[in-house]
């Protein structure tokens, strides 16, 4: 799995009446989780921890959810430029976005993330709503309740980093048929969120008014931003999701599901897509 992967030493210990007994040595495999510093039109914009590959569409998913880009024609070109490791080789951790303007960013945004948080920071509601191009549409694209019940399945049936490591979020973008689009893992769960919209935006599915998002773990506001950056109608969730998030999706007209596991969920928000 090249860089997405990496193996290092540990001691693993069983608890139980006799474990002072029951230790050993082995090598773990771990996802690697790695800087990676964003330009545009070559000056920085944000640096996030991620995990190495599908680094353009996390970029592109990115500017995306910023309101930076809305098609994927605005990006002239996607190259990785200066970073290399103590042997002189290129660490692909620097990329540089050519675009055909020049982006203009509020210059109080603050973009340093952490692989566990998104774009903190964000103040109010009224923010999503002035900068996206492709709000929620209000036309309905009906979800059965049994196929959106089934996508958290899929999803993890697809997660092969995480098989081998245990430690990756994961998002997956589905037809509203239940029909796999495309899945991304990564060790943040906005990284994972960005690298399927920036695929959807190069693959000219953006505004994604025909499809639903799924996330592996919570549904936070930052994941409800990107969804309705994108105009994605149906976000569903394998956890809880927080109090803004649910404030969110109501004020853009999104349909936001919390808790899908197994044949239960909670439907916070836009009730309407959701077919009985």
């Amino acid at each position: 799995m090249g860089r997405i992967t990496t193996r290092r030493p540990a001691r693993r210990v069983r608890v139980g009446a006799d474990a002072g007994a029951d230790t050993q040595r082995r090598i773990e495999t771990l996802a690697v989780e790695e800087p990676l510093e964003i330009r545009v039109n070559g000056s920085p914009l944000a640096v996030t921890m991620r995990t190495p590959g599908n680094d353009v569409d996390l970029a592109h998913g990115f500017l995306l959810a910023e309101g930076i880009i809305g098609e994927a024609a605005e990006v002239l070109a996607a190259r990785y430029c200066e970073g290399c490791d103590s042997d002189g080789r290129n660490t692909y951790n620097v990329l540089d976005l050519t675009l055909r303007t020049q982006a203009v960013v509020a210059p109080s945004r603050n973009f340093a993330m952490t692989s566990a948080c998104g774009v903190c920071g964000k103040t109010s509601l009224e923010d999503v709503r002035t900068r996206t191009r492709f709000a929620p549409p209000s036309a309905v694209v009906p979800v059965a309740p049994e196929v959106l019940a089934a996508m958290p399945d899929q999803l993890r049936a697809r997660q092969r980093v995480f098989d081998a490591t245990g430690g990756l979020h994961a998002a997956g973008l589905f037809t509203p048929d239940g029909a796999v689009l495309t899945v991304r893992e990564d060790v943040g769960r906005h990284n994972a969120v960005d690298k399927v919209l920036g695929w959807a935006l190069r693959e000219n599915r953006v505004p994604a008014h025909d499809s639903v998002l799924i996330v592996s773990g919570r549904a936070s506001f930052e994941l409800v931003q990107k969804a309705v950056m994108a105009g994605v109608p149906v976000l569903g969730a394998v956890s809880a999701p927080s109090s803004l998030a649910v404030d969110l999706a109501a004020d853009s007209g999104l349909t936001l599901a919390g808790f899908l596991r197994g044949d239960t969920m909670n439907i916070y928000t836009a009730t309407h897509r959701i077919r009985s």
